[in-house]
């Protein structure tokens, strides 16, 4: 069976510590989201979350979206963008205003918007996501659409999440400098929970960890929107190198023995096997790894060992983050786990236990064309910027003549903006 006509395309980016990867969607014109290609790389110039050298990250973000373009069979000229770095921060701004009784109209709703657009402090930052989630009348609520019904007061809750301006200014030249528009800079845990959450989890309250390279954003949904986020410094990577340090061998011998012989939960027959550090390829006669055996295996058990002390200091941080946020005891629920990290085996089990909140491993919705390689929990933001791009949300700094500024001005800064604006109006 053919595929649908193509109404619209969508491209997206996104650039973790570890793997720099693209997508390109289509929206046909029955509606479904169609995966048209993908393609991915090892990442380069970027260290948790942050573009440390631009050439490489404009070379890695370039091949990516090369290799994308090549799958799907055509190109695209700009991108959503995945930023799981940059100080993200996340908060959650009310704002009401009086109706006076009488039937709500658009003119109503604008106003209210445009109030809670006003109503921005970034305090120097910068506004990645300024988007209403739902509406209160006379204090209830729960409102989806408030048009037509009758209050005494409007309210609105906005969730805006703030990064830091140069980080994320960084990110959009790399990405510019492989010669794409970037549509918009989107937080990785607002991606991931579009792809991986039900409006259910979102409404009822869930945490949503995910355990990327180098970096573990912690978030936490209730009452449909994201209320709290916390970054961790520790991801993936930092179990990789811990396996590197402790058997002292290659980062990429460390990557295999963890992916392949790794496991968040031990077993008896651990202390039986012995797992061989060399795979298929490596130079013969190498270094053989501390306590390695006269064919350079080391034992499982002892892998397995590193591996969960990792995970206990990773586990303990999230613990912390998800109580700092207000996820503990009745007012905690699911946990659903994601990113990379994810993939290890039996680390749904292990977080279960530790945090002791029931632990689901989130992986993209099934979607046409996305291949088994992609349908996994390190593809969950990279198909979460393009499915977050089609429904186009609403972002209230659009509403009105002008958005909402999101750095200070001073001195010269006063200066060269009122030049601008001169310019602009004169």
């Amino acid at each position: 069976m053919g595929l649908p006509r193509i109404a619209k395309v969508f491209g997206a980016v996104n650039v973790g510590s570890f793997r720099v990867s693209a997508m390109i969607m289509g929206l046909s014109e029955t509606g479904e989201m169609i995966v048209l290609g993908s393609g991915n790389r090892q990442s380069q110039g970027i260290k948790r979350g942050y573009v440390t050298d631009m050439s490489a990250a404009t070379y890695a973000i370039r091949d990516a979206v090369e290799r994308a373009e090549k799958n799907a069979g055509t190109s695209i000229s700009s991108v959503w963008v995945g930023c799981a770095g940059a100080g993200l921060a996340s908060r959650v701004a009310k704002v009401e205003i009086d109706i006076g009784g009488r039937r709500i109209e658009e003119d109503d709703i604008e106003h209210l918007l445009v109030a809670a657009r006003d109503s921005i402090q970034p305090d120097g930052r910068m506004v990645l996501h300024a988007q209403p989630a739902h509406y209160t009348l006379d204090g209830a609520h729960g409102v989806a659409n408030p048009r037509g019904l009758h209050a005494e007061r409007l309210g609105v809750d906005v969730h805006v999440m703030l990064a830091d301006g140069a980080p994320i200014r960084n990110l959009i030249e790399a990405v510019q400098n492989a010669h794409l528009d970037v549509e918009a800079v989107v937080a990785a845990p607002i991606a991931a929970g579009h792809a991986c959450l039900s409006p259910e989890e979102r409404e009822l309250g869930t945490a949503l960890v995910e355990i990327g390279g180098e970096v573990t954003n912690v978030s936490l949904y209730a009452g449909g929107m994201l209320l709290g986020l916390t970054a961790i410094p520790f991801g993936s990577s930092d179990i990789t190198d811990a396996v590197a340090s402790a058997f002292g061998i290659r980062r990429f011998q460390a990557q295999r023995l963890k992916s392949r012989y790794g496991s968040a939960i031990a077993s008896p027959s651990d202390y039986k096997d012995m797992v061989p550090v060399n795979g298929p390829g490596d130079e013969a006669g190498g270094p053989p790894a501390r306590g390695a055996d006269d064919k350079n295996r080391v034992a499982r058990a002892e892998l397995i060992s590193i591996i969960t002390e990792q995970l206990s200091r990773l586990s303990d941080e999230v613990n912390r983050a998800l109580k700092g946020m207000g996820f503990s005891g009745a007012k905690g629920g699911q946990v659903v786990v994601t990113g990379g990290g994810a993939e290890l085996a039996g680390i749904a089990e292990f977080l279960q236990s530790a945090l002791g909140r029931p632990v689901r491993i989130g992986k993209p919705p099934a979607l046409r064309g996305l291949g088994e390689a992609n349908a996994s929990p390190s593809f969950v933001t990279l198909a979460g910027l393009c499915l977050y791009a089609a429904d186009d949300p609403v972002d209230i700094r659009a509403v009105g003549p002008k958005h909402t500024a999101t750095v200070r001005y001073s001195g010269l800064g006063v200066a060269t903006r009122v030049w601008r604006a001169m310019r602009e109006y004169f």
